[in-house]
């Protein structure tokens, strides 16, 4: 696939690849990668990066590789690895090789002692709070070390020695040798080295000193040839650390690093520490809650990798900051399920219906169309018999104007079948409507009644065959579309974010209803069933989205 394809819209990116390919700067050739740390579970944000990536490398017929930075043993995992994988593959992308920094462990101690036989880097003593003391402020020049002016063959010496496990954590680190009179405080003798005496999920205990993120990503991206390195903006003042490091140890490849705005979406947050702790609070049920923006979360909740791929695409890459409305993507996920979502009925709030014309034991299987217009998706078996259910909203004994739902005397069609008329109703001792006595027109089915029009159409599903649901209708986790500007982002949390609905009533044919398939419950919104809670005899459904975007800015 070329960037020169019409249908890709550009953005300075795509037009960076474009001018390098033109001008043979790589050889031809476009290696992207994406690098997440195994600390956490993807978001919304990490599927932007993702889909830039290994959408690069796919439009230019390059490579993308997936590479896990797990520098930091103390909070990564095998588990956050796997789902890092399976997210990947299930936005439909398949890596070119599957790395992780720690395979770069040694090469990256042996160019670490490349600069220290260069005088450009040097074992320090000093505490981490007195590093942040001397290393300056934005206005204010840092200044040196004492053991700044150790010597090679001792800096040598220590950080062999660091390496066997002599010193305890935190007694040493190796910093690089720059500039502590530099603008831009990264590039105040950075360290590059710190000593962790933690269990590596990889490396096991062979090594207790760990390379620091800005001086392994380099070099990673440096020892697989990637052309492009894409990173959002905050790695932008990181960027002259990236390149003096390639520019001072002998590596052949030094890799562009270039940033683009990272992706700000409106009633979310992304911050894993405020993610971790809506969990851990149990403000949420889990990392793969569909309020959340993981992309598990994104995936219980149904939504389709089609949709976040066109919904990243749709926001563009940019070089400024800026919130996204959330019904953009609210927008891409509706887009895809009205064209592919399966049509079914679901009553949410049932209201009994006993057709009195209708034969006890009757019951008709009717055929329904699975989609409005595309007619290939074929056809269901929805039984239809004496009692029906209804939903309670869908009859009014007070009818407002322009009702055109069922009323006392008046008639509905009911989706896929007759046109009945309510002829009484019946109501317990207290007052509520229990029950509705209706008539049907047994020349109505698949057509309209002579010398009269019905308006109202209806859902419906019959009660002896319809299958017991609890359906959970999900909105957004927050009330206001900025929860991160706030004081205590706890403060705006939506408690009405999560209804759970469990006399709902769905269609005979959701009975065999998959975790795969997405469905448009006529009427009421687009549904999945939910892939942990719903098991063989209870069905679980997840709204996914409204059918309509109901909130209004204010």
């Amino acid at each position: 696939m070329s960037t020169n394809e019409p249908n890709l819209p550009t953005n300075f990116i795509r037009q960076i690849i474009a001018n390098d390919l033109n001008t043979n700067k790589h050889n031809g050739k476009v290696a992207t990668r994406f690098p997440p740390e195994p600390n956490g579970y993807l978001h919304i944000g990490h599927a932007k990066s993702i889909c830039l990536n290994f959408g690069s490398a796919i439009e230019n017929n390059g490579t993308c590789n997936l590479r896990f930075d797990d520098t930091n043993p103390e909070k990564e995992s095998i588990e956050y690895m796997e789902s890092i994988e399976r997210d990947v593959h299930w936005l439909g992308f398949q890596w070119s090789g599957l790395h992780h920094a720690s395979d770069y462990f040694e090469q990256l101690y042996q160019y670490a002692v490349q600069l220290i036989e260069k005088d450009l880097a040097y074992i320090d003593s000093l505490s981490a709070e007195e590093i942040r003391v001397y290393r300056g402020t934005l206005t204010e020049a840092g200044k040196a070390s004492p053991d700044r002016s150790r010597s090679i063959a001792d800096n040598l010496d220590l950080f062999a020695r660091m390496r066997a496990g002599e010193f305890a954590d935190g007694q040493y680190v190796l910093r690089a040798k720059i500039d502590m009179a530099s603008p831009n405080i990264n590039m105040r003798d950075p360290a590059l080295y710190r000593i962790r005496r933690v269990h590596h999920h990889r490396t096991g205990d062979a090594w207790c000193i760990y390379p620091m993120y800005d001086y392994t990503h380099c070099i990673s991206d440096a020892l697989e040839g990637i052309t492009h390195s894409l990173c959002t903006l905050e790695f932008e003042d990181h960027r002259p650390l990236y390149d003096w490091v390639l520019d001072n140890i002998d590596i052949a490849c030094h890799p562009q690093q270039i940033e683009f705005a990272r992706l700000q979406l409106e009633y979310t947050i992304v911050s894993k520490r405020k993610l971790n702790q809506l969990v851990m609070e149990k403000h949420v049920n889990g990392w793969d809650d569909p309020r959340m923006p993981t992309i598990a979360g994104l995936r219980r909740a149904g939504f389709t990798p089609k949709a976040i791929r066109d919904f990243c695409e749709r926001i563009g890459v940019t070089k400024q900051n800026s919130w996204i409305e959330m019904g953009v993507l609210e927008y891409c996920i509706r887009e895809d399920l009205n064209e592919n979502a399966l049509r079914a009925m679901a009553v949410l709030q049932p209201l009994r219906v006993v057709i009195t014309n209708y034969p006890d034991e009757q019951v008709e299987h009717l055929e329904v169309g699975n989609h409005p217009q595309r007619h290939e998706l074929g056809k269901r078996i929805v039984p239809f018999s004496k009692v029906i259910l209804i939903e309670q909203d869908d009859f009014a004994e007070i009818p407002p104007p322009k009702y055109k739902r069922l009323i006392e005397g008046g008639e509905v069609r009911l989706r896929g079948s007759y046109v009945i008329r309510c002829d009484e109703i019946i109501k317990d001792a207290d007052g509520n409507i229990i029950e509705l006595r209706c008539s049907y027109d047994t020349e109505t089915l698949g057509k309209n009644p002579e010398g009269r029009k019905v308006k109202g159409v209806i859902h419906w599903v019959s009660e002896a065959h319809s299958q017991p649901a609890e359906i959970r209708l999900y909105s957004r986790l927050f009330t206001v579309p900025q929860p991160d500007n706030e004081d205590n982002f706890l403060d705006v949390i939506n408690h009405d974010s999560l209804e759970v609905l469990s006399n709902c009533r769905v269609e005979a044919s959701l009975a065999t209803a998959s975790v795969d398939n997405r469905y448009q419950f006529e009427r009421t919104g687009y549904f999945c069933l939910d892939a942990v809670d719903s098991v063989e005899g209870k069905l679980v459904f997840n709204r996914t989205v409204t059918l309509r975007d109901g909130w209004v800015k204010d």
